[in-house]
């Protein structure tokens, strides 16, 4: 049976069911806000701030229309100069206030803004990293990258500006109707028959923009996983000369995301023109209707005009609520992609009250009739019934068909997935009692597929231990025959490396990787073919630095090179995720089985070379 990639050289796909499988999709709410509130109130002094400024910046704004109405109807008479004189000096005043609280309005939730979407990202990607591999294996990097920068530019909004205008146009709408009952009684009853009106289509196309929104997400972040993933193989993408057959697929993925945020704007013109106009037409209702109150001498032309600008500050604040409105509801999409990252669940989760490891680690690891299905074929174990024990400081070879369950082995040892029965064990204990983290410090891996960062290369190395020294550093790579290398680039061990390492070769990545291995210093090594992309002479020096630190260590080897595990303690021969032989290389030959075979295919084709 073919063994699923996993964690280590490419994890199984995960299901549906799976405990870190994103949640299922339901109907965007605005209830995914409410995940902001923590990260506001991290900042309540600024909230404080910034909600003082908006208060005064309203309040100068509501103060306009009184000195507006005394003007028209005490200040036009020869006898009152003075009188205009200083209700405009004071109109100047207001002005000031207006334009300082405005502008430190803007400054403090803009501040917040900024600071929420930074803490934001910061937890949403630390939640990522406690993420098992099934969930990385079902979730493409692209669309993970979009909801840590699209999505959280839209929160961005939602906690800034959006937020403050919110607020800002309720006070202003609170506000004026207020002072419009105290105008005008009649009036007013004109007015609040009319809000309905405004208030039904701004609902509803609401709605319809929250969905369209989300649907503009979701186009947008696959466009973006597409090119993530393309650019990522740029070579094997033009090797096969698919630039072509790439670049159409993306400017057609490209276009329905443009097809869906067109959508999405059409829904919002639509809402913000219904709105203009049944805001405009009741201004002009309430208008005539007041003219009318005024030729009849029941109302001044100064309350008139007093009265026209408080509707016009409320009408103004609720068109301004409706474009709002808007953009809260795209927010509420992004944050909807947010929160079902941050409320996804690891699988493997530590204990809630660990039991201590010894110290100092052992590196004894027993494996205790051990069956393990990944989550996306739970029907098809790929280990079934396997127990061995590796006794401190042995070297176990893991060997066998591709798809026998090697792999799966090392993912049981350091945790990413946890058996359907048995126990792997650790230093006598349970893996699944002790911290995961705590655990995983006990070991180093060199993958076969080496994962390198676009940082120098001794940050790389660093990798196995971030307090390492310098010298600790230059002493693992010269373990690792790495040193000369390193040396003979132009920058040594300050050289930049390109993403995933791409500007050194496969040997030279592989022991970039091994010397980082060799700084951790563990108890435990899991090396998965560590030597495979070398030359015979590189390799023969790494295996001979290899040898040296596997001394007083538990060393696992998956390899395919039968020639260079003579010298294990023990070979473990897997097929088909059963253990079927186990034993020393001589007394495995001598047995005539699976290992015989394949030692005999191996040594023959060689031999024909």
């Amino acid at each position: 049976m073919t063994e699923p990639a996993t964690a280590i050289d490419g994890a199984p796909t995960a299901s549906s069911e799976h405990s870190e499988a994103p949640p299922a999709r339901q109907r965007v709410k605005l209830q995914p806000l409410l995940a902001l509130k923590p990260y506001l109130l991290r900042n309540k002094a600024t909230l404080i701030l910034a909600g003082i400024a908006l208060v005064l910046a309203a309040s100068a704004t509501l103060a306009i229309p009184v000195a507006v109405r005394r003007m028209i109807d005490f200040g036009f008479t020869g006898d009152n100069g003075s009188f205009i004189a200083r209700y405009f000096g004071m109109m100047i005043v207001i002005g000031g206030v207006l334009a300082v609280a405005s502008s430190a309005r803007f400054y403090f939730v803009s501040w917040i803004g900024e600071r929420v979407v930074a803490d934001l990202r910061a937890d949403v990607f630390g939640h990522l990293t406690k993420l098992g591999p099934a969930f990385f294996d079902q979730t493409h990097s692209g669309e993970i990258m979009s909801r840590l920068t699209s999505d959280t530019t839209q929160i961005k909004a939602a906690a800034s500006s959006a937020f403050s205008q919110t607020v800002r146009a309720i006070i202003m709408i609170t506000g004026a109707l207020t002072m419009m009952v105290v105008t005008s009684a009649t009036l007013s009853l004109v007015v609040i028959a009319a809000i309905p009106l405004i208030l039904i289509p701004i609902i509803l196309f609401g709605r319809l923009v929250r969905q369209r929104s989300r649907q503009a997400q979701d186009s947008l972040a696959q466009s973006s996983a597409l090119a993530a993933e393309n650019l990522g193989a740029i070579r094997t993408l033009q090797a096969f000369t698919s630039e072509a057959v790439i670049s159409a697929r993306f400017a057609a993925a490209v276009e329905t995301a443009f097809d869906d945020a067109r959508s999405r704007l059409v829904a919002r013109a639509l809402m913000t023109a219904m709105v203009m106009f049944l805001v405009v037409g009741s201004i002009v209702g309430v208008l005539w209707f007041g003219a009318s109150m005024v030729i009849e001498g029941t109302l001044s032309a100064g309350r008139l005009g007093q009265f026209i600008l408080y509707s016009v500050f409320a009408a103004g604040s609720l068109a301004q609520l409706s474009e709002v409105w808007g953009e809260v509801q795209q927010a509420a999409g992004s944050a909807e992609r947010l929160v079902e990252l941050l409320e996804t669940k690891p699988m493997i989760q530590g204990p809630q009250h660990p039991v201590r490891m010894p110290e100092p680690g052992q590196g004894r690891i027993s494996f205790e009739g051990v069956t393990l299905a990944y989550p996306s074929r739970p029907d098809q174990p790929v280990l079934q019934d396997v127990s061995f024990a590796a006794e401190p400081g042995e070297l176990i070879a893991l060997v066998g068909p591709s798809g026998a369950g090697k792999t799966s082995v090392f993912n049981l040892i350091a945790r990413f997935y946890d058996p359907l029965s048995g126990r792997v064990e650790m230093d006598g204990l349970d893996v699944r009692d002790v911290d995961p983290i705590e655990l995983r410090k006990r070991l180093a891996l060199v993958p076969q597929e080496i994962s390198l960062f676009a940082d120098t290369i001794a940050e790389n190395i660093r990798y196995g231990d971030d307090a390492a020294t310098d010298e600790a550093v230059r002493d693992a790579a010269k373990a690792a025959n790495a040193h000369a290398f390193i040396e003979a680039l132009p920058d040594g061990y300050a050289t930049m490396l390109g993403e995933r390492g791409v500007t050194l070769s496969g040997g030279q990545r592989q022991r970039v990787a091994i010397a980082r291995a060799i700084l951790r210093n563990p108890p435990i090594l899991l090396l998965d073919e560590a030597t495979s992309a070398l030359d015979a002479e590189s390799e023969h020096a790494v295996q001979a630095a290899l040898e040296q630190v596997m001394k007083g260590r538990t060393t696992f080897v998956i390899t395919h090179r039968l020639a260079t595990i003579r010298q294990a303690d023990r070979i473990l021969v897997l097929e088909d995720g059963r253990l079927v032989e186990q034993g020393t290389h001589e007394t495995l030959t001598a047995d005539g089985g699976l290992y015989t075979r394949l030692a005999e295919l191996q040594f023959t084709a060689r031999a024909a070379e």
